[in-house]
């Protein structure tokens, strides 16, 4: 009796050990991925190299930002900066931390997002809009930085026949692989204007005929009074800061959607889909 329990005891101790085993190396598996998934993951989407970056502006490439090390000098910095006064895309000063958490790889202190789209002029799209008979109907997102509602209202925009949305250089949704994702490929198929003053786009937009229309809560007007068979550009601003003074101040029309439950205030790609389809009824 004494052999079979030193025996049992044996195998009790050796099971031991192997499920030991195997929850630390369950705990090593869990703790390796979770290393792996907060390291930034390297993708095309990334030109980095300072000499890179400048042929990829100079090829005319869409540049979604650039990211340049504080404190980088030198003669090739200089082109650089000299380029980048012609390239439509913010441009961030960043330590040289942050650099390294984007790539592992020899960025030399410059590292450019390239646009997964082809931005456009608007001082394209609205003489080709006339010209084909149509009424301009454009969407400007002021201030809109989540990609997911840049996803879901281009989506909305495309379903609604809108001819273009047009965005800030700076402080806007990077149109990424999820804002892409969200917007069901509809950011391939309208056309996105970049502008780095829409103060002076909206400007333009009025010498062209076009009303400005602010979707704001800031006035007693609701969306139903605007007339949308008229040439249209509605103004939809970031859901905590709303549209920006000077937009506010030089639209035609402010209009505000009706709010009658206990809620009172819609996310910005659901308030986007109802004003646009005010338009759109107006327009049948």
């Amino acid at each position: 009796m004494p052999d079979a329990d030193f025996e049992f005891a044996a195998k009790k101790d050796a099971v031991n050990r192997f499920i030991c085993a195997i929850f630390a190396f369950y705990i090593f598996i869990e703790m390796e991925n979770h290393r792996r998934s907060a390291r930034p993951k390297e993708n095309n989407e990334f030109i980095f190299g300072i000499r890179a970056v400048i042929e990829a502006i100079k090829a005319g490439k869409d540049i979604e930002s650039i990211y340049i090390q504080r404190g980088l000098t030198g003669e090739i910095i200089l082109e650089l900066k000299a380029l980048l006064k012609d390239v439509d895309a913010p441009v961030h000063h960043v330590p040289v931390e942050k650099l390294n958490r984007m790539t592992q790889k020899n960025h030399q202190g410059v590292i450019a997002v390239i646009s997964a789209i082809t931005f456009q002029k608007i001082e394209d799209i609205i003489p080709l809009v006339y010209e084909k008979g149509e009424t301009p109907l454009v969407l400007i997102l002021d201030g809109i930085t989540d990609v997911r509602n840049m996803g879901a209202i281009a989506r909305t925009a495309a379903c609604a026949g809108v001819h273009a949305i047009i965005v800030p250089t700076k402080n806007s949704a990077q149109i990424n692989a999820d804002a892409i994702k969200t917007s069901a490929g509809a950011l391939f198929s309208i056309p996105v204007c970049r502008h780095h003053n829409l103060h002076k786009v909206a400007l333009y937009l009025q010498e062209c005929g076009l009303q400005i229309v602010a979707c704001t809560e800031k006035t007693e007007d609701l969306i139903y009074a605007p007339d949308y068979t008229a040439p249209t550009a509605i103004v939809m601003g970031a859901e905590d800061e709303g549209i920006s003074n000077d937009i506010m101040r030089m639209a035609n029309h402010l209009a505000k959607i009706p709010m009658i439950g206990e809620i009172s205030s819609l996310n910005v790609s659901v308030s986007a889909g109802i004003i646009l389809y005010e338009a759109i009824r107006q327009r049948q």
